[in-house]
């Protein structure tokens, strides 16, 4: 398995992204991308390339119970558990406030929303960000505000057929006003404008404010949640 570039390592039917999380220098991201289940042993190989960067501690980005079986036999225990819920993007939710294409300089308003509107361990920093933007071959980066302020954002993301909410925020002041509704129509009818078939967004247990947002704009839970691993390494 070696290493094809700084941050990223292949293997027949997979690869892993490695980086520090969130800004944090000592604890270490480990995003995993495969066609077919992973093995203890692919596992072990990424937690020893992240030992050899000088991580201390590893977390995992949200995985399936599939695959989460041979981070728990490599050690890892369950982190966050999340709900997993999908949209057949057939029936959309009307657009009722307007919404633009973020620029650069809406960057430190984004941040400062998605800090509003999640807890520590789940909020962006400036690489994170720009990872949320990257994780997919297309995304759509959305801001809602009045007077062209940020009260909520969306990144949205496409690979093939299959879409993805890959994180929504709202500023706390500017909950149940309609802003959040806007940025995900937004990026369900992107979707759809693609081709795209289903859509897919996962969201912590406690987030009840969020749950209510998606659950309002058509998506439905899927039986099977998602889970983030980490480990002490």
């Amino acid at each position: 398995m070696p290493i094809m570039s700084e941050d990223t390592l292949r293997w027949r039917g997979g690869w892993a992204r490695l980086g520090p999380w969130r800004g944090h220098a000592d604890v270490g991201y480990l995003s995993v991308g495969a066609t077919r289940p992973l093995s203890t042993d692919v596992v072990e190989r990424c937690v020893g390339a992240l030992r050899r960067r000088g991580y201390a501690s590893v977390v995992t980005s949200a995985l399936a119970l599939g695959d989460a079986l041979a981070f728990v036999d490599a050690g890892f225990t369950v982190r966050e558990r999340l709900h997993l819920l999908a949209h057949d993007l057939d029936d959309l939710p009307p657009v009722d406030r307007s919404t633009r294409r973020a620029r650069r300089s809406d960057r430190s308003a984004v941040l400062a929303v998605d800090h509003l509107a999640f807890s520590p361990f789940w909020r962006l920093d400036e690489t994170g960000l720009t990872n949320a933007i990257g994780a997919t071959p297309s995304a759509r980066f959305r801001v809602a505000g009045d007077d062209g302020a940020v009260a909520a954002y969306a990144i949205t993301g496409r690979a093939g057929v299959q879409g993805y909410l890959q994180r929504v925020a709202v500023r706390p002041q500017a909950q149940r006003q309609g802003w959040g509704r806007a940025v995900v129509a937004d990026g369900l009818r992107w979707l759809r404008r693609h081709g795209v078939g289903r859509a897919l967004v996962n969201t912590q247990l406690e987030n009840d404010a969020g749950l209510a947002l998606y659950r309002a704009c058509g998506f439905r839970p899927l039986p099977a949640g998602l889970c983030v691993m980490g480990r002490a390494l």
